[in-house]
């Protein structure tokens, strides 16, 4: 790990993927007084699948946790796109089996958390790590900062200062309510999600994404965990979307409803659109049927705002540029903020407040361009292409979309989101060793 001679204490508002991946990634670059605060009061592998581009997947090999994801997670081979009737729109190879040098994963999120918390307690010691603490406020003291910490169990607010806040505290971030007390509630796209896993039989190649539907009813299953494929099995992240919102209606009204994504819903609010689906070697009905939990998530966003650095505080993640599932891209967004961000601070230890503002200026321009990506499908888009153009299915997809038209629709979302190939790959090969040269290994738990 590189040596600074000056120690600034970072505090850090939130210990989900954004957060956690930053701690790690200002240790390698030679922080050490950095403390944690996450609002839960413990941690678990609660959550869903989730996807990692191989752009992110490079900075966690960086941070030397590769091992570890292998052991957990599913290196994505394919990501095929059907329309409603279960008609073959477009395979595309992913990660490793499209040249990159990394992989793709897909993930538990909850596990893919509990790699990095135990990849940072190993790292700083778990004492860094302070629960049921959530972010209320701050102040700037111009030569600091004290941030202000509530407990569910206690009606003291406990002062923290610190040379640096970073809140990573999500789409509902207090920080960003602060900074910004007119925008009101996350921005509804008038979907909701339904998500479940269920294990089964493995499907088309075992590591294999579907996407299947058109913009207002979707359908998407991936397989995201490698001990499940160890035993010959098929650990299946579903996701089932649907329009409850028309847009006339968005026009009067964009807050979402109200849910709680930690308590399971009646299947019968969503199933019956899909009774018929079948794609993939996939029955949508019986994946819906067979999963004893089901979870909902209204899909939302934030739109972009001009500013994330203030002084000593900074916004990351989903705080910084809350953005729609699409492209798999929300987390990946997130690790490469945190490996940005710690590349600034380490450069300009002795000002925060500079180093900051750079962080900003790299990634808001790129982030701000995804969410607006994402807002119009995104890489999805050939979904809705298909729909508009043969709504009854086809027999070749390329009577329907040229050849040229549906492959410029990927290509030109990885130009946007930052992981084009060569890029990724040129970077990966500059930073081989890394790891290695700082010591950094996976955390013994996980391999």
């Amino acid at each position: 790990m590189p040596f600074l001679s000056v120690q600034p204490k970072i505090i850090i508002a939130g210990a989900g993927i954004g957060g956690l991946t930053t701690a790690l990634a200002l240790h390698a670059t030679g922080f050490t007084n950095i403390n944690l605060y996450e609002s839960a009061s413990h941690l678990t592998t609660l959550g869903v699948g989730i996807n990692v581009q191989p752009s992110a997947v490079l900075i966690l090999r960086n941070l030397g946790l590769l091992d570890a994801l292998e052991k957990t997670a599913i290196q994505t081979k394919e990501l095929n796109f059907y329309n409603r009737h279960g008609d073959a729109i477009l395979s595309e190879p992913r990660g490793v089996s499209a040249g990159y040098t990394v992989p793709q994963f897909s993930i538990h999120r909850g596990e893919f958390q509990m790699v990095l918390l135990s990849a940072v307690k190993e790292r700083l010691g778990e004492e860094c790590i302070h629960l049921d603490a959530a972010l209320v406020g701050f102040t700037d003291l111009e030569q600091s900062i004290m941030a202000q910490f509530s407990s569910r169990h206690s009606t003291i607010v406990q002062e923290v200062e610190g040379d640096i806040l970073i809140a990573a505290d999500g789409i509902n971030s207090t920080a960003r309510r602060i900074l910004y007390p007119k925008e009101g509630p996350p921005r509804f796209s008038g979907r909701i999600l339904w998500r479940g896993c269920l294990e089964r039989p493995p499907y088309l190649t075992g590591a294999s994404m579907v996407w299947a539907g058109h913009a207002d009813q979707k359908f998407i299953a991936y397989p995201i965990s490698q001990r499940s494929a160890e035993k010959g099995k098929s650990l299946v992240n579903w996701i089932a979307e649907l329009r409850v919102r028309s847009n006339e209606e968005l026009q009067q009204d964009t807050t979402p409803p109200k849910t709680d994504w930690t308590k399971t819903v009646d299947k019968s609010l969503f199933k019956g659109p899909f009774e018929s689906w079948r794609c993939g070697g996939l029955e949508m009905k019986d994946l819906i049927e067979s999963t004893d939990q089901v979870f909902e998530f209204p899909m939302s966003d934030r739109d972009p705002v001009d500013r994330w650095s203030f002084g000593r505080l900074t916004l990351l993640g989903d705080a910084a540029h809350a953005m729609y599932p699409i492209g798999s891209n929300g987390a990946s967004q997130a690790i490469i903020d945190a490996e940005t961000l710690a590349k600034h601070l380490s450069q300009s230890p002795t000002d925060p407040v500079s180093a900051l503002q750079k962080y900003q200026d790299d990634r808001l321009p790129p982030t701000t361009k995804i969410v607006m990506a994402n807002r119009a499908n995104g890489p999805d888009h050939v979904l809705q292409l298909a729909e508009e153009r043969a709504p009854d299915g086809f027999t070749n997809i390329y009577d329907v979309i040229p050849q040229a038209e549906l492959e410029d629709v990927g290509r030109v979302y990885k130009a946007v989101a930052g992981f084009e190939r060569e890029a990724v790959n040129e970077k990966a090969q500059k930073t081989t060793g890394i790891a290695e040269r700082n010591n950094l290994k996976s955390p013994a738990e996980w391999i």
